[in-house]
């Protein structure tokens, strides 16, 4: 048998990590196997859909090397992928069912429903159930308004197979008789699932374990039609602490949010993987080539996971430090142009003063978006401090205990510094250590006084003299002048 598994996302927005790992791990588990990895898009919600969803999926999957075999954008034997286009499948099936018992017309009204359910009702009472067939037949011929629902059975249990949770066993009593047409002509997606899996050839369901509990309901209907039904694998949720479920609503919860925020897709990938799976060596960060290899059901995780953003950015910094200068740039050039205060700088040599110092690129400057992670130590805060110097720097900046530097003492180099930067820009760093020893101080003075004059931040990406080249020998000359006039006023 030829492993066949899925991803069916619905398009109604941006592809959630959750979906993503979900996606990844029908990948693993069908490459491994040698097998297929189908894309189907579900689109029978048609209230929540979005426009350009579909490109939206279509584009992250590609892009984070989750290649499908088959979908709406590559094709394949099995089509069409889209279930709004395979809306006359599913009418027969469901007709198929009526006829053996397994489903039966319902024409309660909306009314009927919400006056049922405000008496206490938990679950559709079978009211339809007991109208013979002839009439129902002669109702819809009628134009009657109708669904088509599952006929579950009201006693016993079922028992399953989970590759992840063993063996589950479900009464029926918990299950409710699902509506599998409804009264536009189209499928839910609980029967449509069925039906496009079976006909598609899929082997292996994965999906999250909110499904767990109703799967006896799929398989009822598997086995009313005579067919196998498939391997199940259920995944705990993804969560953003011990009692919520990671989301939107929340923060960034796509894997779109992620690589706008500034991470690279294969340390998103790499963390993603980790929600839920354990390599049974530890591994922590690890390629594509290495979780075809290494992925195994029986390391993925009956618990939810929760998604720590901090082990994300770490990871993602570990992937940055692995780039080369150029590489760097070239991620981290459209968040520097974002910037407007970094406008006339350098910005590639800026980069390379940033690049051992980024755990994302969103920190090479602030953003209203990511202001949430901010902390007073963050780069993004001092990049601020340094670029707008002349309005924050004051007389008790120059102070520094182990360089035994004051105002007076920085007052008293400034001229000279100016002097070094006007004649000898450069081989500048030099000219400070000559300078240094020709005073009788420590170098640190000399160069925290430089450092401090134009940048008016103790801590910088670089060092004084790699500032200076970022801002060029016009507006560093500009910064020490106006430090000077700064302090020649106390």
């Amino acid at each position: 048998m030829r492993v066949r598994t899925r991803f069916a996302p619905s398009p109604t927005g941006y592809l959630h990590i959750g979906g993503m790992r979900t996606a990844l791990y029908a990948y693993l588990y069908a490459k491994q196997h040698g097998g297929d990895f189908i894309l189907r898009l579900e689109d029978t919600d048609r209230e929540r859909l979005v426009g350009d969803a579909a490109q939206i999926i279509y584009d992250s999957m590609k892009e984070a090397g989750l290649c499908y075999d088959e979908g709406p954008d590559v094709g394949g034997d099995y089509g069409p992928y889209i279930q709004s286009e395979r809306r006359d499948i599913y009418m027969k099936y469901a007709e198929q069912l009526i006829e053996s018992g397994d489903a039966y017309y319902c024409f309660c009204t909306k009314e009927r429903l919400e006056e049922m359910h405000a008496s206490g009702a938990t679950k559709y009472d079978k009211h339809c159930l007991s109208i013979p067939l002839e009439e129902a037949k002669r109702r819809v011929a009628a134009g009657e308004q109708y669904v088509i629902r599952q006929n579950v059975p009201e006693n016993g249990e079922y028992t399953f197979h989970d590759l992840v949770f063993g063996d589950v066993t479900v009464p029926y009593a918990d299950l409710e008789d699902n509506v599998l047409i409804k009264s536009d002509g189209l499928p839910t997606y609980n029967f449509a699932n069925v039906i496009d899996d079976h006909l598609m050839g899929i082997t292996h369901v994965i999906r999250g374990v909110e499904y767990l509990s109703s799967t006896p309901k799929y398989d009822l209907l598997y086995r009313a039609l005579g067919w196998e039904p498939p391997a199940y694998m259920h995944l705990q949720p993804i969560m953003r602490d011990a009692r919520h479920k990671l989301s939107k609503r929340y923060g960034a919860a796509s894997y779109k949010d992620f690589i706008n925020k500034g991470y690279l897709k294969d340390a998103i990938i790499n963390y993603i993987a980790l929600l839920g799976w354990s390599p049974k060596d530890n591994t922590e960060k690890f390629d594509m080539a290495y979780m075809l290899e290494n992925f195994s059901v029986d390391g993925l995780s009956r618990s939810p996971s929760i998604f720590d953003e901090a082990k994300l950015r770490w990871l993602n910094g570990e992937y940055i430090k692995e780039l080369t200068d150029d590489e760097f740039y070239a991620h981290a050039l459209p968040f520097l142009e974002q910037v407007d205060y970094l406008k006339g700088l350098d910005l590639k040599y800026l980069s390379t003063l940033l690049h051992s110092r980024c755990l994302s690129f969103a920190d090479v400057g602030p953003s209203e978006c990511f202001k949430d992670m901010r902390t007073e130590d963050d780069l993004s805060v001092n990049l601020t401090e340094f670029v707008t110097a002349a309005d924050k720097l004051t007389p008790d900046m120059f102070v520094h205990a182990k360089n035994k530097t004051d105002a007076a003492l920085a007052r008293d180099m400034l001229p000279d510094l100016i002097k070094l930067t006007e004649e000898r820009w450069n081989d500048l760093y030099p000219a400070l250590e000559e300078y240094a020893a020709a005073k009788g101080v420590k170098k640190g003075a000399v160069l925290w006084v430089y450092r401090i004059g134009i940048t008016a931040s103790p801590v910088t990406p670089g060092g004084a003299t790699e500032m200076a080249t970022l801002f060029g020998k016009e507006e560093t000359l500009r910064r020490l002048n106006a430090a000077l006039e700064l302090l020649s006023r106390q």
